[in-house]
């Protein structure tokens, strides 16, 4: 595995909390990101920074008429709070991000909302304020004015209790099923939170559009939670990507040696062999009416077999029940490259993979974040198949031929036998794979093979899909040609 660099960075970054962007001081390390958050974080009035205030609107006293379009799809993107049952005025409380209120940029918490498209609000019970903001339209004209002296009916986001994160590694130097979570740090007084990096996912665009290409999302290790970190411009925010990238992806030899010392000791790995390589990556996801999604999971390649998490298998239990489990002599690579145009990366990086199963074909398609994950899981996955064809070695299925129970033999060296599925087992057909001079398969049952021998052209009945073999097939000659030098 390639040596990675870690770095180390510090700086001003944004922090989406409880629906709000507060300011935090980031610190970088090889192991951990540290988040601070900055004086002045709990004020209503300047968090955010620009995005929900201007310098104008910031200026304190005076009604401000701020005018908000919305969008085709989504609402204002405001929660209030207070009203006359309150014995206050109706307050923004809150401002979602990425919807039309934010967009404007010019309304902020703690504005009191006096009056909409023209209805005074300034007595309002806090219902007849939500159905003034219902039937306002699409344009909607707003007049607000801040109260600072109401900020405090505002809670004060916490870094320490609003930002859950949980699923770290164990404080244990093995996966021995420690009960330990390994949870951030909460260091001394202040606002701060310290999050390993070990086995964390940093991606970009994933979960949360990011059309201004400024926002990092980290994900923890059992996917259950998500940081999203906004940075000032787009080359910020490439640095700081890079950054955590490099320094998760160089805390995976560590992880592997942790896993193959745990799980050969005492328990089987899943696929039962050393595991190759593991890391974190996005899914193409098929939501109702077509739609797709991309969704974290975590693949891991043994020996033998390619396996699939929802979430990091510190434990040894958890390690042996993956998702999925797809055995890599059945898998092929069927695409490596550019796919779509997405917003925050230029281009989406994929790759995807098929493996034969009883149930047909089976497809998986991968994003990767970088250009050398894609490089790296390609090559995990194409000398990974061919490495289990050689320690697989052959592959026997029974099957009907000519109204006769046969075993078909497929040998990685010795080519296809098929012989009576009976006691001595006579052969009735040896061929090497130069003999081969079609093969084909009805997608149901029958595997058709044609070796140009005076029998013909044979169709096995394999009394279920044939898809498996017809993988094993192809992944033998794939592996056998490259081993030969005639593909490169």
């Amino acid at each position: 595995m390639a040596v990675w660099t870690r770095a180390c960075k510090t700086g001003l970054l944004e922090l989406l909390l409880r629906e709000r962007w507060v300011r935090v001081s980031a610190e970088l390390t090889g192991e951990t990101l540290s988040l601070t958050a900055e004086p002045g974080t709990g004020d209503p009035s300047v968090v955010n920074g620009v995005v929900n205030g201007s310098a104008e609107a910031a200026a304190p006293g005076g009604v401000r008429r701020v005018r908000v379009v919305k969008a085709e799809a989504g609402g204002l993107g405001i929660s209030i709070k207070g009203g006359r049952e309150n014995r206050m005025p109706v307050l923004i409380s809150r401002i979602f991000p990425g919807l039309a209120a934010e967009r404007s940029g010019a309304l902020r918490l703690g504005d009191a909302i006096l009056a909409v498209n023209g209805v005074d609000l300034r007595d309002a019970t806090h219902d007849q304020a939500v159905q003034a903001l219902k039937r306002a339209g699409r344009e909607v004209i707003l007049e607000v004015k801040f109260m600072r002296e109401v900020t405090p009916y505002i809670k004060k986001p916490s870094l320490v209790s609003d930002l859950p994160w949980e699923g770290a590694a164990p404080q244990s130097p093995s996966l021995s099923g420690s009960e330990d979570s390994g949870s951030p740090q909460h260091q001394g007084p202040r606002d701060r939170k310290v999050i390993p990096l070990k086995m964390c996912f940093a991606a970009r665009n994933l979960s949360m559009p990011d059309l201004e290409n400024r926002l990092i999302e980290l994900h923890s290790p059992d996917s259950r939670n998500t940081l999203v970190l906004r940075c000032r411009d787009t080359a910020t925010a490439h640095a700081w990507f890079s950054a955590l990238h490099a320094n998760i992806t160089a805390l995976l030899p560590q992880v592997l040696a942790e896993l193959n010392a745990t799980l050969g000791s005492g328990s089987p790995t899943a696929g039962g062999r050393e595991v190759k390589h593991i890391a974190w990556l996005a899914e193409q996801a098929r939501l109702d009416g077509g739609r797709q999604q991309w969704r974290p999971v975590l693949m891991a390649v043994t020996e033998k077999d390619l396996l699939l998490y929802d979430g990091m298998p510190w434990t040894r239990d958890a390690w042996a029940s993956p998702c999925h489990s797809y055995p890599l002599v059945a898998t092929r690579l069927v695409h490596s490259g550019s796919g779509r145009r997405s917003p925050a990366l230029g281009s989406e990086l994929t790759f995807a993979t098929r493996t034969g199963s009883r149930q047909g074909v089976e497809m998986h398609v991968f994003r990767v974040e970088t250009h050398r994950d894609l490089s790296a899981w390609t090559r995990v996955l194409v000398q990974g198949c061919h490495a289990a064809a050689e320690l697989v070695k052959e592959v026997t299925v029974g099957c009907t031929l000519g109204g006769q129970e046969v075993q078909l033999s497929i040998h990685y060296e010795g080519g296809f036998t098929i012989s009576r599925d009976e006691p001595g087992s006579r052969v009735l057909f040896r061929y090497p794979y130069e003999r081969l001079k079609m093969s084909a398969d009805d997608g149901i049952r029958t595997l058709y093979l044609d070796f140009g021998g005076p029998e013909g052209e044979l169709a096995l009945d394999l009394h279920s899909c044939p898809k498996p073999i017809v993988f094993v097939l192809h992944t033998f000659l794939s592996a056998k040609v490259t081993r030969m030098g005639l593909l490169a």
